[in-house]
C-alpha cells in the first residue's frame, strides 16, 4: 500500500467516526423534539378519528433507546376513563428501529388500568370499535387474501412488543357492565430470561380469587409453555360470565404450549398443545346441573395457507380416554368452502361411556358395555352450492354389546309402565302403558288409515331407518344454515319415543345429545321391536289438552274406537301431531278447516295415494265435512248464522 492510499484510507475513516459522532450527537440532541412531535400526532389522530384525549404528564429518554412517560391518560369524550398509567418505561430495539420494526426489549409499567365501561348502551369504548377509517389495504393482483402472510404479519408485530424483560406492578383490567363488575389485577408479572410469573387478584360482584401464571415465554423465538392456576383452595372460577350471560365456568388449571411458530414457503404452521383439568360449566342451556370434563388436551397443528385456513388430521383431541382426530378447513381457492371430518380410531365402548362429562349424560350413568367401535363424519358445505352439501356419519361396532343399562332403562318398552308427561318442569297425571287402561289400543287395534296418515305425516321412513334419516339431516342442516337459525329439525318417530318416555322437555345441549345416543342403542340393538315402539308412540304422545294416546285422541275429536277411524279423521290426528294443543285454530268460524289446513290434508292424502298406502274408495269421504262431535267441540269457537251477516235495519235492501 503506497503513501497516497493510506492517506485516503485514513481520511475516510476519520470522516466516518466524524459523521457518527453526528449523528449520535444529533440523535441525542433531536430526539426528544422528535418524540414530542410523535406525541403529538397521536394525539391529534385520537382526537379526530377517535373522539379522545391523550395526555402525558411527561415524557423523556433515558439511555440509548429508552423512553420514560408518566401519568399516561386516555379518556373518550364525555364517557369514563379508558386507559391510566402512572409510569411506563420502556426499550426499543434500535437495530429493528433502522428497519422500520418495532421491538420491545425491556418494558417496566406501574399502577394504572385498562377500563371498560357500559352504562345504559354508552360504551367508553366504542369509538375504537366503530371507526369507519379509511384504512385501505391494497391486496394481491389475484384478490386472494394470503391468510397466512396476514397471520404471520400480524401475530409477529404482536410479539414483537412483548418484552424479553418485562415487570409489571399493580395493572388491572377491569369491566363495569351496568353494575355487573370484574377486575383483574396484576399485583406483579415479571418476565425475566423466558420465565413469567405473576401474582394475580380476581375480584367480581359474586367472589375474589388470587391466580398465578406461571412458566417459559420467549416471544423472539415464539415459543412458550405457560400454566394457569389457583392459589387458593378450590378451582378458579371465571368472572363476568356468570352475570352477564348466567354461565358459571371453573377449573384447576390450563396449560398452554406453542412449540412451533414458523412460514413454510406459503404456509404458516402453528403447533403445540392446549389443556384443562376438571374443567366445570354450568348453563341452563347446556344443561339441568355441574357439567364436569376431568381431563381434556387439544394437540394443535394449525396450517394457514394463501386461501385456506386449516386445523391439520394430525392434530388430536382428548377427552378423558377419548381420542379424536379432527380436520377442520375454511378454503376460498374456488368456492367458500367449510369441511370438517372427524376420525375416531377403535375405542373400547366402556372407556368412552366412563369419558364422558359427568352431568352431560346423566342417563347413561352406571353403563356398562363390552366390545369396541370407530367412528367417522365428513361434512362439506359449500356457500355457493348449498344443496351439494356433504353429511356421512358412520359407526362400525366390533363385538359391541350393552350388558347393563343406566338409570334409563330402554328395555321397560317392552312392558306394561307408568308414563307422565311432563310440562313446564311438571309431571302430568299418569297414563299406563298397557292393557289394563280402557283407552290403550294395541296397533293391530288402531284404523291402518291412521297408522299411515301418521307415518306419511311424521316418518315415512321409520320402519326401514335405524332411527335417523340422513337425508333428512342434510336437508335439515341446509334450511338451517340458510335461514341462520333453527328453522326445521330431522326429528324420526324414534326420537320423539325417546324424548317423550325417557327425557324432559328441556331445551338443552344435554338433552339432545341423549336423545342422539339413547336412539341409537334403541335402534342398533334389537331391545325393542319396531312394531311395538310405534305402538307405544300412538299411545302416550299428546293429541290435545290433557289428551294423551290415541284411544283417548279418537274419542276426545270423533266418539269412535280407533279402529274406526275414517281417512278424513285420521289425517286430521296426524296433522295435530306436531301442535295438539292448537287443534282448534285450524278450524274458522263456521267450523270448517281453513283453507290452509285443507290444502295440507290434501297433500298428504296425495302422498298416501303416490305411496299405495290409500285406494279411491277410501275417498269416498271427501264430500263429507270433517265433524269433530266429541269434547273437543267445546274448544272450537262458531259463530251463529245470524252473526255472520249483520245487516242494518236501516239500510234498503238494493244498496246490497
Amino acid at each position: 500500500m503506497n503513501k497516497k492510499t493510506a492517506r485516503i484510507l485514513k481520511r475516510t475513516a476519520i470522516g466516518c467516526i466524524l459523521l457518527m459522532m453526528l449523528l449520535i450527537v444529533g440523535y441525542f440532541t433531536g430526539r426528544n423534539i422528535i418524540l414530542e412531535k410523535v406525541i403529538e400526532k397521536a394525539q391529534v389522530k385520537l382526537r379526530t378519528e377517535y373522539n379522545s384525549e391523550l395526555t402525558i404528564g411527561s415524557a423523556k429518554f433515558h439511555g440509548i433507546a429508552g423512553v420514560d412517560f408518566t401519568d399516561v391518560l386516555l379518556v373518550p369524550s364525555d364517557a369514563d376513563t379508558l386507559f391510566r398509567m402512572q409510569t411506563i418505561k420502556a426499550d426499543v430495539d434500535l437495530l429493528q428501529l433502522v428497519f422500520g420494526r418495532l421491538q420491545i426489549e425491556e418494558m417496566e409499567i406501574n399502577n394504572g388500568f385498562i377500563r371498560l365501561v357500559k352504562s345504559g348502551s354508552r360504551k367508553n369504548f366504542d369509538a375504537f370499535l366503530k371507526q369507519n377509517r379509511d384504512t385501505t389495504i391494497v391486496e394481491p393482483a389475484d384478490n386472494k387474501k394470503d391468510y397466512a402472510r396476514r397471520a404471520y404479519r400480524i401475530m409477529s408485530r404482536a410479539l414483537n412488543l412483548v418484552p424479553t424483560d418485562m415487570k409489571l406492578t399493580n395493572v388491572a383490567f377491569e369491566i363495569n357492565d351496568n353494575g355487573k363488575k370484574a377486575s383483574v389485577r396484576l399485583n406483579e408479572l415479571r418476565l425475566v430470561d423466558e420465565q413469567l410469573e405473576t401474582a394475580i387478584t380476581v375480584t367480581s360482584n359474586t367472589f375474589r380469587q388470587r391466580w398465578r401464571i406461571k412458566g417459559y415465554a420467549d416471544p423472539r423465538d415464539k415459543k412458550a409453555d405457560l400454566r394457569f392456576f389457583n392459589i387458593d383452595t378450590g378451582a378458579i372460577r371465571v368472572p363476568y360470565l356468570d352475570e352477564r350471560y348466567n354461565l358459571k365456568a371453573g377449573f384447576d388449571s390450563i396449560r398452554v404450549n406453542l412449540v412451533n411458530f414458523d412460514m413454510d414457503g406459503d404456509e404458516l404452521h402453528v403447533d403445540g398443545f392446549a389443556s384443562v383439568s376438571r374443567l366445570t360449566v354450568n348453563h341452563p342451556k347446556i344443561a339441568t346441573r355441574d357439567v364436569v370434563v376431568n381431563k381434556a388436551r387439544f394437540d394443535y397443528n394449525f396450517l394457514f395457507g394463501p386461501d385456506f385456513i386449516r386445523i391439520d388430521s394430525s392434530s388430536t383431541a382428548t377427552l378423558n380416554r377419548i381420542r379424536v382426530k379432527p380436520f377442520v378447513e375454511y378454503n376460498i381457492a374456488q368456492d367458500t368452502v367449510y369441511t370438517l371430518k372427524v376420525r375416531m380410531e377403535n375405542t373400547k365402548a366402556q372407556d368412552f361411556i366412563e369419558s364422558l362429562p359427568d352431568g352431560l349424560f346423566t342417563h347413561f350413568e352406571g353403563m356398562q358395555a363390552e366390545g369396541s367401535f370407530d367412528y367417522s363424519l365428513d361434512f362439506q358445505y359449500n356457500k355457493n352450492k348449498p344443496n351439494k352439501l356433504i353429511f356421512n356419519s358412520s359407526l362400525n361396532k366390533h363385538h359391541l354389546k350393552i350388558i347393563k343399562y343406566g338409570e334409563a332403562n330402554l328395555a321397560k318398552l317392552n312392558g306394561e309402565f307408568v308414563y307422565r308427561a311432563i310440562e313446564n318442569g311438571r309431571q302430568q297425571r299418569p297414563v299406563l302403558v298397557g292393557q289394563a287402561n280402557y283407552n290403550y289400543t294395541p296397533l293391530e287395534q288402531i284404523s291402518p288409515l291412521l297408522r299411515n296418515a301418521v307415518l306419511t305425516s311424521e316418518d315415512p321412513s321409520f320402519y326401514r331407518h335405524k332411527g335417523f334419516i340422513s337425508e333428512a339431516f342434510k336437508q335439515s342442516i341446509i334450511r338451517n344454515i340458510k335461514t341462520k337459525k333453527f328453522a326445521r329439525g330431522a326429528s324420526t318417530i324414534s326420537m320423539q319415543l325417546i324424548k317423550n318416555v325417557f327425557l324432559t322437555r328441556e331445551k338443552t345441549l344435554s338433552r339432545k345429545l341423549e336423545e342422539i345416543l339413547m336412539v341409537y342403542v334403541l335402534e342398533n340393538n334389537r331391545i325393542v321391536s319396531k312394531a311395538r315402539m310405534f305402538e307405544v308412540y300412538l299411545n302416550i304422545i299428546e293429541w290435545g289438552p290433557n289428551v294423551y294416546g290415541i284411544g283417548e285422541a279418537s274419542r276426545f275429536y270423533f266418539q269412535k274406537h280407533p279402529s274406526e277411524l275414517s281417512v278424513k279423521e285420521s289425517l286430521f290426528l296426524a296433522s295435530i301431531i306436531p301442535s295438539p294443543k292448537k287443534f282448534m285454530y285450524q278450524f274458522n268460524d263456521q267450523g270448517e278447516l281453513r283453507s290452509l289446513y285443507a290444502r295440507h290434508q290434501d297433500r298428504l292424502t296425495r302422498l298416501m295415494f303416490h305411496r299405495g298406502l290409500l285406494k279411491p274408495e277410501d275417498t269416498a269421504y271427501q264430500l263429507k265435512k270433517l265433524m269433530i262431535s266429541g269434547p273437543g267441540s267445546r274448544f272450537i269457537k262458531i259463530k251463529e248464522a245470524e252473526d255472520i251477516i249483520t245487516p242494518d235495519p236501516e239500510m234498503d235492501e238494493f244498496d246490497f
